[in-house]
């Protein structure tokens, strides 16, 4: 079954990390929110490939999300789900901006499908408001 996801990730330490072909950017401690979508084949089972690579059972990197899962500071907390509906950019654009151009919208208008905060509860309650 496909839908769209937002992945709710804490960072527990500052770090830089490369993300692909976006370069090297400053993450901060704290938490942040990436929304996808997962119509292809599979469909929302990717949520499951994010949770391995996250937990180093896998090192392939496809999307910019990956870069950092796979960071050591890095756990997936939980991931909201909204099945057979397409509202990825809408979702996104109802979080805050993480500050990072592109990332994950290189196939769409938005600025970016990463969301941070330093308040955990704070960042939740956007990502289900976002996603009813």
């Amino acid at each position: 079954m496909g839908g769209t996801y937002t992945l709710v990730i804490e960072l527990s330490e500052s770090t830089t990390i490369e993300v692909g072909a976006l370069g090297e950017h400053r993450f901060p401690a704290g938490w942040y929110a990436y929304t996808g979508s997962a119509f292809g084949p599979g469909g929302l089972s990717r949520v499951d490939r994010h949770r391995e690579l996250a937990r180093g059972e896998r090192d392939v990197h496809h999307w910019h999300v990956d870069y950092l899962l796979d960071h050591d500071a890095t756990r997936v907390d939980r991931a909201v789900r909204t099945t057979e509906r397409e509202i990825e950019c809408a979702v996104a654009r109802a979080l805050p901006d993480a500050g990072i151009t592109g990332f994950g919208a290189s196939d769409c208008g938005c600025s970016s499908h990463l969301a941070y905060t330093d308040d955990r509860r704070t960042l939740l309650a956007a990502v289900e408001r976002a996603h009813r």
